[in-house]
Formats: structure tokens, sequence, C-alpha cells
């Protein structure tokens, strides 16, 4: 009885094997796309701070998929370079008509 058990379980183990892995010409578990989710941020206009609470990043297995949140930080750093040029601009316009220079905001006064 035990020997028969013995090879049932070696039987079941070894069928499952192949057809999770595919012993056959077609695969029992084919390859997936992976899912690619927009970031959600919008093209259109710059990025507003409602956005960004609003943005849900995709979940993978491991945590959050990396590509995606590369691609959103990406995004994020390219808008608050283009700002703060933005604002340098405006503050040296406005130090080139005369009128006092705003705080610093690029300061860190910890």
């Amino acid at each position: 009885m035990f020997w028969f058990l013995l090879i049932a379980l070696v039987v079941v183990v070894a069928g499952v094997t192949l057809a999770v892995v595919g012993g056959g010409t077609e695969a029992v578990l084919p390859d997936v796309d992976p899912e690619i989710v927009a970031d959600g941020l919008p093209e259109t206009r710059p990025v507003l701070r409602a956005d960004i609470e609003a943005l849900r990043l995709p979940v993978a297995a491991r945590g959050y998929r990396m590509a995606e949140v590369d691609d959103v930080l990406t995004r994020l750093g390219a808008e608050l370079a283009e700002r703060d040029a933005r604002i340098a601009e405006l503050e040296a316009a406005r130090v080139r008509q005369g009128a006092p220079a705003g705080p610093d905001l690029t300061k860190d006064d910890r």
C-alpha cells in the first residue's frame, strides 16, 4: 500500500509539473502581456495638486511597478523644474523693474 501511494504521488506531481511547464507545443499557462496603465496625469495642462492626490499607481506582485513609478517621477520632476525656471524668470523680471524680490522659496530654513 505504501509503494502504491508513493508511486501515485510521484505521478500526480509529475503531471502537475508538466501541465504548468507546458510539456507540449501549446503552453497551458500562456504569457500575459504586462498591463500598461496610463499614469492619469493630464497631458494638456500642468499637473495640479489635486491630480497628484488622485493619482493611484498600479500595484504588482512585489510592490509598485518600477517603470510606472519612474515615469511619473520623471514627469513630475520635469514639471517642477519648469516651474522653478519660470519662478526664477519672473523674480528676475520683478527685480529688473525695481520691485523688491520676494522670499527665496528655494532655500531651506531648517
